[in-house]
């Protein structure tokens, strides 16, 4: 992928963000205050961009991934955890607590 083409990927990623972290929700488990692992972000970039027809190797997804989990790091959606996974502070995300419903 050419650099002109990678960075208007990252930016449709970035201006997609809440659409991506849906995206993301919808098929792995993403909750508030879980962990997410660096694989599944990287795969679920790659599926993302698919589902727009945007393909891009597995190298570019990889170099995509860490751009945006800088991104999400700066604003706060991810706190990193270790170099494989992240822990997810999206309170849009929350599970309802469990509760007796009578």
């Amino acid at each position: 992928m050419k650099k002109k083409d990678f960075e208007k990927t990252l930016e449709l990623l970035k201006k997609e963000e809440e659409s991506l972290l849906r995206f993301l929700k919808a098929k792995f488990p993403l909750f508030h205050n879980s962990n997410f692992f660096y694989r599944d972000f990287q795969y679920g970039i790659l599926s993302f961009l698919e589902k727009k027809d945007i393909t891009v190797t597995y190298k570019d997804a990889d170099d995509l991934t860490k751009e945006m989990a800088e991104y999400f790091e700066k604003k706060g959606i991810f706190t990193k955890v270790n170099d494989i996974g992240w822990k997810v502070n999206y309170p849009e995300f929350a599970t309802q607590e469990p509760g007796d419903p009578f």
